[in-house]
């Protein structure tokens, strides 16, 4: 545990700043300039130096969403496991009935809550991890996270 930086529902998520604020920035400023210089002087360069701003802009969005979309899936493989150890067995037994969006969501419970939320997501249904975070009362922090 990281005690001096506790993870707590507010300060969760992740922010890595040279590659949120800054890289996104420059990617941002390559494209408008992109643009205007296609505008002012239409070339085949112009062209190009366009399409490479907009692989640039994608290729940004995916590496993130591809490693979040591995992170989730072991989420998922780590809660599964982790859910069939401490449920009692009528619980243990539903664990497939869980979404990755309910999963996520769960990951944050300590393992004493763990009953009590899944009954609560499965009996109503709640599909949304951010209100399933707020649920959490004793916050466990992921501070592997991508």
């Amino acid at each position: 545990m990281h005690p001096e930086n506790a993870q707590t529902f507010e300060n969760h998520t992740r922010y890595v700043p040279l590659y949120h604020f800054v890289l996104f920035g420059i990617l941002m400023i390559n494209l408008v300039w992109s643009v205007m210089r296609i505008i002012r002087h239409p070339s085949t360069d112009g062209a190009v130096a366009l399409l490479m701003a907009l692989a640039f802009l994608l290729l940004f969005y995916y590496a993130r969403h591809f490693a979040l979309t591995v992170q989730d899936r072991i989420i998922r493989l780590e809660m599964r496991l982790r859910l069939a150890k401490v449920l009692p067995a009528d619980l243990a037994q539903r664990v497939g009935e869980l979404t990755v969006s309910q999963l996520i969501g769960l990951r944050f419970a300590s393992d004493d809550e763990f009953p009590e939320l899944v009954r609560k997501v499965l009996a109503e249904g709640i599909s949304d991890r951010t209100a399933i975070k707020r649920m959490v009362r004793a916050w466990q922090g992921d501070y592997l996270r991508v």
